[in-house]
């Protein structure tokens, strides 16, 4: 009898659900700032290039406005450095399009350098987490803009269009700090208190009580994520991180806590009121200076997130492949405008396979509800240059509406703000119009999912044994920090601070390997037992550190 090991099989995951893909939620709290952010800096220049007869120039200035889609989750502080850096890569983006665009008319070289740059866009958004709408309207503009009939010496004017209104919307963007300098983080925390609200109604052990803990405990990271970057610790911002660690104790201790009173906080929020002050908590000083001691640590670089260890770049292979079969295929059928293959292709790539296929799905029942929506506004559009920008302006802010309430509703809109876009150059004709679009569509949508299930991404399993191990290494450190009668001053918070960072990783790490295909077993067992030890550790921290109101004491 053979005495080797046996070693699991690989197994493939077949899993490709419609069941909810096309289900509604509910739009996002701030859905109406993203709406108004955009409508405002694309009508400031639409309107001023239709004064001009210049409508022919509106898409070199959409690549600066659609700059304000960005960053409105940030802290102001934050915002103005990552929105500054959204103008950057999208004006540079722009201008390779256009020097390839003037150098070349070969449309195979075209289409490979769209492509390129696709899966450039992906992988440094998906590196910096700049999170929705994701590097789709980079390539949205990058793509279009190689197609777009050019010379060397309109270039520079073309990108000084860009230049300038990504300036406004930079400018649009930060506007609400004069209003409301604290809103971002005081969305965060709200959104954490009303996580950890909803995990203590299960009471720590109903249906779903794990799920709910997870949410809770990647709501609480996020919003500590927030008002890390604030940068200077104002008292309004001390004042929030109490309220963020009466979430985290809510998640330690689900039975002592009261639900309603976290969503009284949570409401409290809102507005420009002052922000809730709760009881005094035993150990907050310590728990303060953990703070101090996490903004002082260091951060991985750009490079280490993007270079060739990083477990983002089998996406952004599939990207690559994608997106250049897409258009080539595309090309090889005689449609005129290959970049909206490449452009469908690449908004389907998400964290696995599974993802990206109901991305997929919705994307074409989304294009294909568009296209009837264009055909059913193309006759206003058509009465003249002042009915075409009111009818994309318009359009532009239902997109945002209802983008948040599932993406095939929100890209029913995008299609025909899309095709709108092209109307402003001339006019073009209606049904070669919808069914390029339609073709389109499918082609990238067929030949993007085959790209995702032909590259096959191993580093998805080994990221779940690196995050086991982190956070195996994080819960041993806050035992021994644990079982320190002495503790320097900050330490159980940081050991706090650091477990619960590396739970919510694995989590996420764990989320993502489930959903590839060609994947060996996953550890799936040793994830759970990892989470729940890690959770009874966090409990003991919280009850180590006293973080408990003190009877009847008052901030």
């Amino acid at each position: 009898m053979s005495s080797a090991i046996p070693h699991p099989r690989p197994r493939r995951v077949h899993r490709l659900p419609l069941a909810g893909v096309l289900r509604l939620g509910k739009s996002p709290d701030i859905w109406f700032k993203r709406a108004w952010s955009v409508a405002i800096s694309a009508a400031i220049p639409v309107l001023t290039l239709l004064a001009l007869d210049r409508l022919d120039l509106a898409m070199y200035t959409m690549a600066g406005s659609f700059c304000a889609l960005y960053a409105h989750n940030r802290p102001y502080a934050a915002r103005a450095r990552a929105l500054f850096w959204v103008v950057v890569g999208m004006v540079g983006g722009l201008a390779v399009a256009l020097v390839a665009a003037s150098l070349t008319s070969s449309a195979v070289v075209l289409v490979t350098v769209g492509a390129v740059l696709a899966a450039v866009q992906k992988i440094v958004c998906d590196a910096t987490r700049l999170g929705p709408p994701g590097s789709v309207i980079f390539t949205f503009i990058s793509s279009a803009a190689l197609f777009a009939p050019q010379t060397l010496g309109q270039v520079p004017g073309h990108i000084a269009l860009a230049v300038g209104a990504g300036a406004l919307s930079w400018v649009i963007g930060m506007a609400p700090a004069l209003v409301r300098p604290h809103g971002p983080e005081r969305r965060a925390t709200a959104h954490a208190l009303n996580a950890a609200a909803a995990y203590v109604d299960t009471k720590g052990t109903d249906a779903g009580h794990e799920r709910a803990r997870a949410a809770g405990a990647a709501a609480i990271h996020a919003a500590w994520e927030s008002l890390m970057a604030t940068g200077e610790r104002t008292a309004a911002r001390r004042a929030l991180e109490l309220l963020v660690v009466r979430a985290e104790v809510a998640l330690a201790a689900p039975m002592a806590t009261d639900a309603g009173q976290l969503r009284a906080w949570a409401k409290g929020l809102r507005g420009t009121g002052s922000v809730p002050r709760p009881p005094v908590m035993v150990g907050a000083a310590d728990e303060l200076l953990g703070v101090d001691v996490e903004v002082a640590g260091v951060k991985p670089s750009l490079w280490h997130r993007i270079g060739p260890c990083s477990p983002l770049l089998p996406i952004a292979l599939r990207c690559a492949i994608g997106c250049a079969v897409a258009g080539y295929v595309s090309l090889a059928l005689g449609i005129g405008r290959p970049y909206w293959a490449i452009v469908t292709a690449a908004s389907l790539y998400q964290a696995n396979v599974t993802l990206t296929w109901k991305r997929g799905v919705q994307r074409v029942v989304g294009n294909l509800v568009g296209v009837l929506l264009f055909a059913a506004i193309v006759p206003v559009a058509h009465l003249g240059h002042a009915a075409l920008s009111v009818c994309f302006l318009v359009v532009s802010w239902i997109v945002e509406w209802l983008m948040g309430r599932n993406y095939w509703l929100g890209s029913a809109f995008v299609t025909p703000m899309a095709l709108l876009i092209t109307e402003f150059g001339q006019v073009q004709q209606t049904g070669e119009l919808v069914s390029d679009r339609v073709v389109d569509t499918l082609v990238g949508a067929l030949f993007g999912m085959i790209a995702a299930i032909a590259v096959t991404n191993r580093r998805a399993g080994d990221r779940i044994e690196g995050a086991l191990t982190a956070a195996d290494r994080a819960r041993e450190h806050a035992e021994r920090t644990l079982a320190n009668p002495h503790p320097t001053p900050g330490a159980l918070e940081t050991a706090r601070r650091g477990l619960a960072a590396a739970v919510v990783a694995l989590r996420d790490v764990a989320d993502a390997a489930a959903g590839e295909w060609w994947q060996r077993a996953l550890p799936m067992e040793q994830v759970v037992l990892a989470e729940q030890a890690g959770h009874r550790t966090l409990a003991a921290l919280v009850r180590r550190q006293g973080l408990h109101a003190s009877e009847g004491a008052r901030t």
